[in-house]
């Protein structure tokens, strides 16, 4: 059985849209060990006890999951979406900007592409019925995205920064937005905004008992206007067990419906199948 990888690639342009320095990268102190049966209790609003979940890092570390790499020869990706919506960016909604993404859900339904959409707390109070529309759906999941997308350590895109003691509330609250708009298929999985973490992160993060999951294949969709180009860069770093972040919102990523249109066909001409981040996760 394979460890699980950890942090080796950085999105670019996660955050609200500009400034700042890019996260800084961490590697955990002991890879991760991944357990088919989870030891510990589920995170607030999570979800099913049958969900795989890798084991804590030294000291209780949060783990961090990367690739599914122990059954590499088997042809399977996740495509994940981050629906980013920051605390503060309410008044934005107000004046009709779009932080969801409908067409590009309903495409995913007629495709019957299984999918693992990482949604901030913030965003499921935003957009309650598509938040329990996909959450109910059994081909999606929901994982935390935080509540607030702020930077959970800095610099990070120019986002504001959680404080230590906050981390742990500011996931469960997410946890809770989820359970209020009705969504159920809600798994025990962490992605820090921006991609951005260091130790004290996973320190604060370990009595939240969520497994923090990153990828290794950045699409560059985030604020991207070239759909073909988008693509092209999902297609060339795609290997078996991948896992690929994109995202789910129309403001911040406006060509990622039309680039999967292209990604999605070839892959499957390649052999690939999609397959959610519980089953990569179930797969080590």
């Amino acid at each position: 059985m394979l460890a699980a990888a950890v942090l080796g690639a950085v999105l670019t342009g996660c955050g609200s849209g500009g400034g700042g320095g890019g996260p800084s990268a961490h590697r955990s102190p002991s890879a991760p060990v991944p357990a088919k049966t989870p030891p510990r209790t589920p995170a607030p609003s999570a979800v099913p006890t049958s969900v795989p979940t890798v084991a804590a890092g030294p000291g209780g570390l949060t783990p961090v999951f990367e690739r599914a790499r122990g059954k590499s020869a088997e042809k399977v990706v996740a495509l994940t979406f981050d629906a980013d919506m920051t605390a503060d960016q309410g008044p934005r909604a107000a004046r009709g900007e779009h932080f969801d993404n409908p067409e590009l859900i309903a495409s995913l339904r007629k495709w019957k592409v299984s999918s693992t959409v990482f949604m901030t707390g913030r965003w499921a109070e935003e957009y309650p019925d598509q938040a329990r529309s996909i959450g109910t759906d059994p081909l999606f999941e929901i994982a935390n995205h935080s509540y607030s997308h702020h930077a959970f350590s800095s610099p990070c895109y120019g986002l504001p920064t959680v404080e230590p003691k906050a981390m742990k509330r500011d996931v469960e609250r997410a946890f809770a937005a989820f359970r209020k708009a009705g969504a159920r298929n809600v798994v025990p999985y962490f992605r820090f905004p921006g991609g951005c973490y260091d130790d004290r992160a996973l320190r604060s993060l370990g009595p939240a008992k969520v497994t923090a999951v990153q990828w290794d294949v950045v699409s560059g969709d985030a604020f991207a206007t070239n759909a073909d180009a988008v693509a092209e860069q999902v297609l060339a770093g795609v290997k078996p067990g991948s896992l690929v972040v994109m995202h789910c919102t129309r403001s911040a990523a406006p060509v990622t419906e039309k680039a999967l249109r292209r990604v999605v066909p070839e892959l499957r001409k390649k052999g690939y199948r999609f397959v959610k981040v519980s089953d990569l996760v179930g797969r080590l």
